[in-house]
């Protein structure tokens, strides 16, 4: 196991387990391993109970001939995006679609969804959200609105730093937007989120004017200019594909 790799994983994978919408009902130790970043095999294996993402992680991992599903560079495409989401072919991404989410959808959602692949899908977070999640969810309550607000906050996203105050940041974020029938982002807008909860969390040094990666309104980690570059293309062309069936 990829100790970096897993614990960047539970940076993104913590916020929606806080909320019980996915993983397994521990969610202050995945917390406390990241936090304290202290990595053992209890990680991977509360981990692999991400029954949304870590079927991802495999995919791109076996596509890429990677051993490690938490290897660092899988888990940055997953969530991020990186040149390892190409080489995912359409064949294995349209039977990971197939025996995870057919019977999820009635037949033309999901004939819209694999038509995407054609298109370039590729299984980054944002399509997940904007094509897979809006169709067949998988919140534990199955009965969750699929609403717009509940898609921007389920999405992988970006803000700039405006104050630290105490547990949260004060960030300037583009929010997700429905203008004329067609998804996109606006103009970027002040927001709290959380950075940490009991002393424990993955962005305390953040200062204004750094840029921070969002899920569900926790900070996950501080981008690099590269990074949010390939996280903003990865979003723009996931719009796109949402965009041709929205």
């Amino acid at each position: 196991m990829s100790a970096a790799g897993a614990l960047r994983f539970g940076r993104y994978a913590f916020p929606p387990n806080q909320l019980g919408y996915c993983g397994p009902e521990d969610h202050s130790a995945l917390l406390e391993y990241v936090a304290r970043g202290q990595p053992d095999r209890g990680l991977a294996e509360l981990e692999r109970h991400f029954e949304g993402a870590y079927p991802y992680l495999a995919l791109i991992a076996m596509a890429n001939r990677i051993p490690d599903p938490f290897d660092e560079r899988v888990v940055d495409a997953y969530w991020i995006g990186n040149w390892l989401l190409v080489r995912v072919g359409a064949s294995a991404f349209y039977e990971s679609l197939r025996s995870r989410f057919r019977s999820r959808m009635d037949g033309r959602s999901f004939d819209w969804l694999v038509d995407k692949l054609g298109f370039g899908a590729m299984p980054h977070h944002n399509f997940h959200v904007f094509d897979v999640y809006m169709r067949a969810g998988l919140m534990n309550d199955p009965a969750a609105p699929i609403l717009l607000k509940t898609m921007d906050a389920c999405r992988v996203s970006w803000g700039e730093v405006v104050t630290a105050e105490g547990d949260h940041l004060l960030i300037r974020r583009p929010p997700l937007v429905l203008v004329s029938g067609r998804l996109g982002l606006g103009e970027p807008r002040p927001e709290r989120v959380t950075r940490q909860v009991d002393g424990m969390g993955f962005v305390g040094d953040a200062q204004p004017g750094d840029l921070v990666s969002v899920h569900w309104s926790w900070a996950c980690e501080v981008l690099a200019p590269e990074a949010l570059a390939r996280l903003r293309a990865a979003t723009h062309r996931c719009l796109a594909l949402a965009n041709l069936t929205v």
